[in-house]
């Protein structure tokens, strides 16, 4: 199953799912709730509704005959991997520059406010008019940040109960999500097989970087690992 990230779409990890797909292996991208929509619709719901959607694609998945789930998303899909693999059993989990703490002055609040701006430059508006509701959505959009960051440090406190075998992959060039997160990720987790991933020329989107290959090619060698005997 593959998570996409905050602001984000299923777009994020299409081009994994697809390599994935061409190796035999089934792949499902739910799309979060208010998510690939104008950044007001966002604003009309939670991280607890994201999070729905990703258990929803997971009991789909489980519907429809898949017993064994590998779970892995981008950033904040990386963070729902992580919960995923202590609330639900999965084989293992990859976590692709995945947050492990928000706080003031975390790189994905600004992050949020420019995605609003950049949709309504995209929609035409005019500076104006992106200025108007820019100030809106930027007085709405506390509630939400605050919603996340404790969504996020609800995972962090858990990190520990994950034994599942896990992959935790990193873009050096992360402006987003600082290296901590999954230095932090790799060091708490209880899993047995566990293994961290640098990609020196990577930034936040590790799915569309320039060293995606390297990484399809990581996260298939980490599944063949996996036993599937059972």
């Amino acid at each position: 199953m593959l998570l996409h990230g905050f602001t984000g779409n299923t777009t994020d990890v299409r081009m994994l799912g697809r390599f994935l797909e061409n190796e035999n292996i089934t792949s499902y991208a739910p799309l979060y709730k208010g998510h690939g929509l104008e950044p007001e619709m966002l604003l009309e719901t939670t991280p607890a509704d994201w999070w729905q959607s990703a258990v929803d694609g997971y009991d789909f998945l489980k519907k429809e005959g898949f017993d064994e789930i590998v779970v892995m998303g981008l950033s904040l899909g990386g963070a729902f991997s992580l919960k995923l693999g202590y609330s639900k059993p999965v084989k293992g989990i990859v976590t692709m520059a995945a947050p492990a703490k928000v706080d003031g002055d975390s790189p994905i609040i600004a992050g949020f406010s420019r995605f609003a701006a950049n949709y309504k430059k995209y929609e035409g508006k005019d500076e104006a008019q992106i200025a108007r509701e820019m100030a809106r959505f930027d007085s709405a959009s506390f509630e939400t940040i605050t919603k996340l960051a404790a969504e996020i440090q609800t995972i962090r406190q858990n990190i520990d109960m994950i034994y599942a075998p896990i992959l935790v992959t990193q873009g050096e060039q992360d402006k987003m999500v600082a290296a901590e997160n999954a230095k932090y990720i790799y060091n708490h987790v209880e899993s047995v097989q566990k293994e961290l991933k640098w990609y020196p020329q990577s930034g936040h989107i590790l799915t569309l970087d320039k060293e995606r290959n390297q990484l399809h090619q990581d996260i298939l060698t980490f599944i063949e690992s996996l036993d599937w005997s059972n």
